[in-house]
């Protein structure tokens, strides 16, 4: 097993209908850092976890994640691995607690361990005095919530998270985010996330990677990036981001009736 990379991608592609969704994917993640995935609606960086996860079959090429073949060796991958998918496919019929544990039990937890891992789950994710009602009554949020629980309850080594902070509120962010600093420094965890909130991801992520219409454009530290794309140190990664992406060469003109740029009327 690869000691170094948690993720190394092959050429990795998805096409649907014809439409190329992912294109000849060449990425490789170290272990033990947090990974910030961007791009653009639609760019491809759900395809991309979801291939990476079991959860969609690539159309070329293949991966390695935590060392194993996702084509070959799917079973091994999904041990190691924890996920919070943009879909979050709960069953609402159970109750939070109801929830963790069959994840735990699909994971080989015992109930002893169920029992000491639940409650501070239910309690850093703020959701312990509702951890009796059924997930049908949950909030979008609260069933984020939920899910990154379930992501969390088998100490996973690599995790992938889809959008994981949207519709958290900001305590269950902080708190979240201080967990998974500490999972990467004291347990070697891989974070691989999905995000659009250029500020979340300057200042959480130690590497990010630019996905745009499928292709992956750039990849490194946030200083490396700037660098690269021709911008000055004070750059954000949000003027990095629009610069890698082409989005500075868009034309607002016909937006002059909002603005007001075309006169008073």
């Amino acid at each position: 097993m690869d000691t170094v990379l948690a993720i190394e991608t092959t050429n990795l592609t998805r096409r649907y209908n014809g439409l190329i969704a992912v294109n000849q994917l060449n990425l490789t993640v170290p272990r033990g850092i947090i990974f910030g995935f961007l791009g653009p609606n639609g760019a491809g960086k759900s395809t991309t976890i979801r291939m990476l996860t079991g959860l969609l079959p690539p159309t070329e090429g293949t991966a390695r994640v935590g060392g194993f073949d996702i084509r070959t060796q799917s079973m091994e991958v999904k041990r190691c691995i924890g996920v919070a998918p943009e879909e979050l496919g709960l069953y609402e019929r159970l109750t939070v607690v109801e929830q963790l544990e069959l994840v735990g039990r699909l994971y080989g937890l015992s109930s002893a361990e169920l029992a000491r891992r639940i409650p501070s789950l239910l309690e850093l994710m703020g959701l312990a005095d509702s951890a009796d009602k059924l997930i049908l009554d949950y909030s979008q949020g609260m069933r984020k919530k939920a899910a990154l629980a379930c992501a969390l309850i088998h100490t996973p080594e690599i995790l992938f998270l889809d959008e994981p902070f949207q519709g958290i509120d900001p305590i269950a962010t902080k708190a979240l985010k201080e967990v998974l600093r500490d999972m990467v420094q004291r347990r070697g965890t891989t974070v691989f996330f999905s995000t659009h909130v250029m500020e979340l991801a300057e200042r959480f992520c130690e590497e990010v990677g630019i996905i745009h219409k499928g292709q992956l454009l750039t990849v490194g530290g946030v200083a490396e990036l700037r660098a690269r794309a021709g911008l000055s140190e004070s750059a954000s990664l949000e003027d990095v981001f629009v610069r890698t992406v082409g989005g500075e060469a868009e034309d607002n003109a016909l937006l002059d009736w909002l603005t007001g740029a075309e006169g008073t009327l």
